[in-house]
C-alpha cells in the first residue's frame, strides 16, 4: 500500500452487480467520505454507494 493511500483510509465505493465495486474516492476523515457520498447520490442516483474504511498493513 502506498504512503498516500494510507493517509486515506475511508474509500467511498460504488457497487456494481456480479460482486464488482469501483473505487470512487479515497478520504482522511469519514466526514469527508460522507459528505461526497450525499453528493454523488444527487448526481448519479441509482447508484449504489458505501464507505469503508481500509486498515493500513
Amino acid at each position: 500500500m502506498l504512503y498516500q493511500d494510507r493517509l486515506k483510509p475511508w474509500i467511498v465505493v460504488n457497487l456494481l452487480p456480479n460482486f464488482q465495486r469501483v473505487v470512487m474516492g479515497r478520504y482522511r476523515r469519514w466526514s469527508d467520505a460522507d459528505g461526497h457520498v450525499r453528493i454523488l447520490r444527487q448526481l448519479i442516483p441509482t447508484a449504489r454507494l458505501t464507505i469503508i474504511f481500509d486498515p493500513t498493513d
